[in-house]
């Protein structure tokens, strides 16, 4: 049975270049993933107001990203660093305290930028924000995408070998990681509570 992978686009940009490479990146990927976007557009900005009874899309949220296997985050780089959108994301997706739907989810970081460094610094922040969150990252290869136009379909046809190749490589090293996280946290491992333990 297929792994449920849920992903986010970092950009609202109706036009995101970040959007054409997830389509580029589901194509690549193995049979074994299956991809279902977590929408982020409509949220609201957290506060801790919202606690006790969140808005339905941070709802929705939570359990997308509850009922996912891994997450993927596909994203630009604003500022050197996450964009606002992406961020406010992952902030409902902890909240309230003791219920961050992150947690031991296997996650990736890849994105595309028009510069040369391609979303490097976004990443940095990334990895700072996901280790507190207990999200298992894989750290290689790493992915900084020099985005150009006439490489990229927006159909997510890749048309440079040398390009396709490498993040068909990503996928299939994402793929993999997915596997060994889940069966590392598996019930019954160290780290989990022995059964007669309650008794």
């Amino acid at each position: 049975m297929a792994h449920q992978i849920g992903y986010f686009v970092g950009s609202l940009a109706s036009n995101s270049i970040n959007r054409t490479l997830s389509k580029a990146l589901i194509k690549l990927a193995s049979d074994e993933l299956e991809f279902t976007e977590i929408p982020i557009k409509d949220l609201p900005l957290y506060s801790p107001d919202y606690d006790a009874d969140f808005p339905a899309p941070a709802r929705a949220l939570k359990e997308a990203i509850e009922a996912s296997d891994g997450i993927l985050f596909i994203s630009p780089e604003y500022n050197r660093s996450v964009p606002g959108a992406l961020k406010n994301a992952i902030d409902w997706g902890s909240r309230p305290w003791g219920t961050n739907s992150f947690a031991r989810k296997p996650t990736g970081i890849i994105g595309a930028s028009p510069g040369g460094i391609g979303t490097a610094v976004m990443q940095s922040s990334m990895r700072s924000v996901l280790s507190f969150l207990d999200a298992p990252q894989l750290n290689a290869p790493e992915a900084y995408v020099r985005f150009d136009p006439e490489v990229f379909g927006e159909d997510g046809e890749v048309h440079n070998e040398g390009t396709r190749e490498f993040l068909r490589h990503y996928m299939d090293e994402y793929c993999a990681f997915v596997q060994r996280v889940l069966a590392a946290t598996a019930p019954g491992h160290i780290g989990d509570k022995h059964p007669d333990s309650s008794k």
